[in-house]
């Protein structure tokens, strides 16, 4: 159980048994048209055989009970009294497990034949939903039997709410549902629901297979579900339907605020599985100030629901959230980001009106990225590459591998290249304050990136130029940077790009045709290979290997991710971190890393609190003017 890795890390949350998620299934079940006691045994066994893998709520296909394709039979009263014989049954069999379900039907209602949607929980149905937009084009001619519903007809679709029983106010889910159709027009009932609260829409649909259609079907529920941030569970009609004029494909999708969780093959049969983030969805919905909360209008369902312990979550969480995973996008979205930071600086030069940039190189990856950013930037405007000063400062910590990168590289570019050792106006100044040079608190460290860093803004004004920033958004996270040293600077290009991705914005650099196959190319692999240091203790000593002392970036990006941009608990990424790195890291190890990234997140934000402009990259970023903002001296003791 997942209570077992918890235990294992030493770290017990507060409530092990959700973290706001909710399992719920798409089913396309082989259905006969007309026989209703086949029908109902098919649903029958899907619903007993989910609730046994702990699914809180399942979608069955439009008119499900009886066959999509049934005809002029619909308006027959046996098929309809067949159809509610059968619902009868499944609500008997079902009275004690603890599972929502909606299944289609036709109903009666004043006389009047409508397409529906009951929604069933232990027994009884709890909510109806009337079809609103009746097609009767093309190959549908529901008209024929149908009558359009209307939020005024009686049994329109309550909103069921999905509690715990329990306070909680994050993740408890709002339940509603529409009707195939119902998603294809401009205005499609599900806006209105989720203003009215509903975060999980359930679409049960008979949409059959047409060239293209599939691919324009899954749009459709990935972009609903990102216009009304909820989860959207849609169930079609698949292979059992009549083929007398159309093929139904049985195609399902489980769709999350824009995001595909899971999806069926064109024409298989059964249930897709999926565990949506209630509380993401919520807190997101929060966030946007934008989305419209309309309350009223539909009546309020409570159930009290019996919530699964899972072991596993049923969901993909990418180790490297920053970086998309498919190489054809990488590669749009690296080309994307270099623009950005190229022309954003573009901007930040002619505004000052400045053909110079200061910046210091030391043959580490964030200051080569901001080098070669920069080197673009001049390119777009025009700028002889003269007028960046790559300036390298050794001292006791600094290497020949990375002096001797950062030489190649401002020479490879045609840049002004200049040398300055710091290692006497370093001593010189542990003599004015009176510290030891045989020292090794944060002082010895810290006095040396000061003094690099004021060697760069004195460049700056000798030559009228602006002092480029080169860290990135792990270390402001982190606060990993020395306070008015490489802290500062007169522009930041990777103040919002995480350690993750610099190394794959340095490879893209080094694999451009330009550059690829030349002795520059690997210059750049060389300093891809280079473990990432501070280089600021005497290089007899023990080599400071960055990752050793604060921990793998690759970890602290991933609680960077679901910290700050999904406002995720510790306890919760500790769970989604033990699944996502099983294979890399021990539940130990993880909770060891989360520890130290949520202490410095919080004791570090006086750092971040005076950042220097920076352009904004993606979705997270910490600069306190735009995207974050947070006392210095708040305590973190609400998160544990």
């Amino acid at each position: 159980m997942q209570a077992k890795i918890y235990e294992k890390a030493g770290f017990f949350p507060k409530d092990i048994m959700n973290d706001g998620f909710l399992r719920v299934a798409a089913v396309s079940p082989h259905v006969t048209p007309g026989d209703t006691k086949r029908n109902a045994a098919e649903i029958l066994a899907n619903i007993k055989n989910l609730s046994m893998q702990g699914v809180n709520l399942a979608v069955f296909p439009e008119l499900s009970l009886t066959g999509y394709s049934c005809g002029d039979m619909f308006l027959h009263p046996a098929l309809i009294d067949a159809a509610a014989a059968s619902l009868t049954k499944i609500l008997a069999e079902t009275a004690a497990l603890p599972i929502l379900f909606y299944v289609g039907l036709s109903v009666i209602l004043s006389g009047k034949l409508y397409n529906a949607a009951a929604a069933c929980y232990k027994g009884t149905v709890k909510s109806v939903t009337l079809k609103q937009h009746i097609p009767n084009y093309n190959e549908f001619y529901e008209k024929r039997y149908f009558n359009r519903g209307s939020e005024k007809d009686t049994g329109t679709s309550a909103l069921l709410k999905l509690t715990s029983g329990r306070v909680n106010v994050t993740a408890d889910a709002v339940c509603a549902a529409e009707i195939c159709e119902d998603l294809w027009l401009p205005n499609p009932p599900s806006n209105a629901l989720c203003e009215a609260g509903a975060t999980v829409i359930c679409n049960l649909s008979a949409s059959n297979a047409v060239i293209g259609k599939d691919i324009y079907r899954r749009d459709l529920v990935k972009m609903q579900s990102a216009k009304t941030i909820s989860a959207y569970i849609y169930a079609n009609a698949g292979r059992g339907e009549s083929t007398t004029d159309c093929v139904y494909d049985g195609q399902c999708f489980i769709a999350e605020n824009g995001v595909v969780l899971a999806e069926s093959e064109p024409f298989a049969e059964g249930a897709i599985i999926a565990d949506i983030d209630i509380s993401k969805l919520n807190t997101e919905r929060m966030r946007m100030s934008t989305f419209t909360v309309k309350e009223g209008g539909f009546p309020i369902v409570e159930l009290n629901m019996e919530k699964q312990n899972f072991e596993k979550l049923l969901r993909d969480f990418p180790k490297y959230p920053f970086v998309p995973a498919d190489n054809f996008e990488l590669e749009k979205r690296l080309s994307y980001i270099v623009k950005m930071q190229a022309y954003a600086l573009c901007k930040r030069m002619t505004s000052i009106g400045t053909k110079t940039a200061v910046i210091g190189l030391s043959g580490g990856l964030d200051s080569t990225l901001a080098f070669l950013v920069t080197v673009k930037a001049f390119d777009i405007l025009g700028f002889s590459r003269s007028g960046i000063i790559a300036v390298t400062m050794p001292c006791f910590g600094t290497t020949s591998r990375t002096k001797g990168n950062a030489e190649k590289l401002a020479k490879a570019y045609s840049t002004d290249f200049r040398e300055i050792d710091i290692t006497e106006a370093v001593k010189l100044h542990f003599r004015d304050i009176g510290l030891p040079e045989t020292d090794r608190t944060t002082a010895f460290e810290n006095v040396q990136a000061r003094e690099r860093t004021q060697i760069l803004m004195d460049i700056a004004n000798m030559t009228g130029g602006i002092v480029i920033g080169t860290g990135d958004l792990s270390e402001l996270a982190l606060g990993f940077a020395t306070y008015n040293g490489d802290h500062m600077s007169m522009y930041g290009v990777n103040s919002s790009v995480p350690k993750t991705l610099v190394r794959h914005l340095v490879r893209y650099f080094a694999g451009t045709p330009e550059i690829k196959d030349t002795p520059t190319a690997a210059v750049l692999e060389d300093i891809l290979a280079t473990p990432v240091s501070p280089e600021l203790l005497p290089a007899n000593e023990a080599a400071q290997h960055t990752e050793e002392i604060i921990g793998p970036y690759e970890l602290h990006d991933f609680f960077l991710y679901y910290f700050v941009r999904q406002s995720f608990s510790p306890e919760k990424i500790l769970r989604i971190a033990c699944q996502a790195w099983e294979d890399s890291y021990s539940p130990e190890t993880i909770k060891k890393w989360l520890d130290l990234f949520i202490s410095r997140f919080f004791s570090m934000q006086f750092k971040r609190s005076c950042l220097p402009d920076g352009v904004k990259i993606g979705s997270v970023s910490l600069s306190p003017r735009a995207d974050f903002r947070m006392p210095s001296d708040i305590s973190n003791s609400f998160l544990f």
